[in-house]
């Protein structure tokens, strides 16, 4: 009983935002303090939180199809809207856009490859690949590419991928990375330290019926991308065999 409400509850909220979810993030930019928002709260998780929730149950249902790793909880894969402020000179306590991540199993929530959009007043920004990946994953990606540079670029190169997305910034080295010769046919790649895709849309595409399916289409495309970067650091988590007197 208490399962058919709670989904009932889910479903009550429609996969798409409102024009007042996009007034809300406009006048954030302006007020973005504590004493304008707290008493907002409300709208807040009325016009934002709980459309951003329903759009990322709808696509992650979806992805059951196409990326049965990445299915978890709605509200694992929703940001929060509070930015952290502790390490940063910048002190304003809210992001202006609302945003959401979802993560391969098994893997920390932010690292590894994965699928990423966010809304804010001005524009829909939605993106599939490894971004700054941390150390390890790093070098298990690099290390991956020596082989399979080719394998990958041919799946950048689909037509269908290049019409949809735009391939990141790879937010270069300007050398290669220690351990790598400068002539390898990869060391373009090797040098990036992310890759991945993304697209830019206008705001108002969040306010339409079909945003879910948009970014369903989006990610369902951009999925080989994705699966290649997984492949080495999944493969690293993977314990190795004990070795005993020399044999396996």
């Amino acid at each position: 009983m208490m399962a058919r409400i709670l989904k009932s509850a889910a479903v009550s909220t429609a996969a798409y935002l409102r024009p007042e979810g996009l007034a809300f993030l406009r006048a954030l930019a302006r007020n973005n303090d504590r004493e304008w928002f707290t008493p907002r709260k409300g709208i807040f998780e009325a016009e934002l939180k709980e459309p951003m929730l329903a759009i990322v149950r709808e696509v992650t249902e979806a992805m059951e199809g196409f990326a049965p790793s990445f299915v978890r909880p709605a509200e694992k894969c929703l940001f929060r809207i509070y930015r952290d402020t502790r390490f940063s000179a910048d002190k304003l306590p809210y992001k202006t856009h609302v945003a959401a991540w979802w993560s391969h199993q098994g893997f920390d929530k932010t690292s590894g490859a994965g699928y990423y959009f966010h809304v804010s007043a001005k524009e829909v920004v939605i993106a599939a690949g490894a971004y700054m990946p941390e150390k390890d994953q790093l070098a298990a990606i690099r290390h991956w590419l020596l082989d399979h540079h080719a394998e990958f670029r041919k799946i950048l190169r689909t037509a269908a991928l290049r019409k949809a997305f735009a391939e990141f910034d790879g937010n270069a080295l300007t050398r290669p990375p220690k351990g790598f010769c400068k002539d390898h046919p990869a060391i373009d790649l090797i040098q990036c330290r992310q890759w991945g895709v993304s697209a830019t849309l206008p705001a108002s595409a969040a306010l339409e019926p079909g945003f879910a399916a948009t970014l369903i289409r989006h990610f369902r495309l951009a999925a080989p991308v994705v699966n290649a970067l997984n492949t080495p650091i999944a493969a690293a988590l993977v314990p190795r065999k004990k070795v005993l007197f020399g044999l396996k």
